[in-house]
């Protein structure tokens, strides 16, 4: 039986979707190709007609997971408050795959750090244009580096065993981030 192109695209988004979700939860290596195929519904042996490995499934899901399209401006306090909650702690399967898996990227084939890498780029420009009326490099200063504390936060707060530690990183990085964002520049007066 012929399968559609539709189907063969919602196919891959599946497999794109379930392995992402268990990539952010186990890491890379602790996941299987059988695993993600059965977590998507799908048959173990449809796997290599979507991809030609693992290593090219990673590369797919990390650039799935992290290359947002557009680029949507975003406030840098609010984001940096819903990102820097308990509830995002709670959910790694769910939750930021910079956080779950940058350290596990560094040691992926090129295509996956590519993929990562213009991840980040995108959310730097997302962040920086996030602060209106700012001077650009003083906006792109604090999207990087609010973006650097926000997932380095998050990372410290899931290893940490300690409840009250874990949320005292939340707190104490998202107060950092609100102290420290720029103002809009002031308007000359004509």
């Amino acid at each position: 039986m012929k399968v559609s192109r539709e189907q063969v695209a919602e196919n891959r988004r599946r497999i794109l979707e379930a392995a992402g979700h268990l990539f952010r939860e186990h890491g890379f290596e602790a996941v299987t190709v059988a695993e993600v195929m059965k977590a998507a519904g799908l048959t173990h042996g449809g796997f290599y007609g979507h991809f030609a490995s693992k290593d090219d499934l990673i590369a797919a899901a990390l650039a799935e997971m992290v290359v947002a399209p557009g680029v949507e401006p975003v406030a840098l306090a609010p984001y940096a408050a819903r990102y820097l909650s308990t509830v995002h702690r709670q959910d790694c399967a769910g939750g930021c795959p910079v956080a779950d898996l940058g350290a596990e990227t560094i040691r992926q084939s090129p295509k996956a750090r590519a993929a990562m890498t213009e991840g980040l780029r995108r959310q730097i420009a997302r962040l920086s244009a996030g602060t209106p009326g700012a001077a650009p490099e003083e906006s792109r200063r604090a999207a990087i580096g609010s973006w650097a504390a926000m997932v380095g936060a998050m990372i410290l707060a899931r290893l940490s065993d300690d409840p009250d530690l874990s949320d005292e990183v939340l707190a104490e990085t998202r107060a950092f981030i609100e102290e420290r964002a720029p103002a809009p520049a002031a308007r000359s007066q004509t």
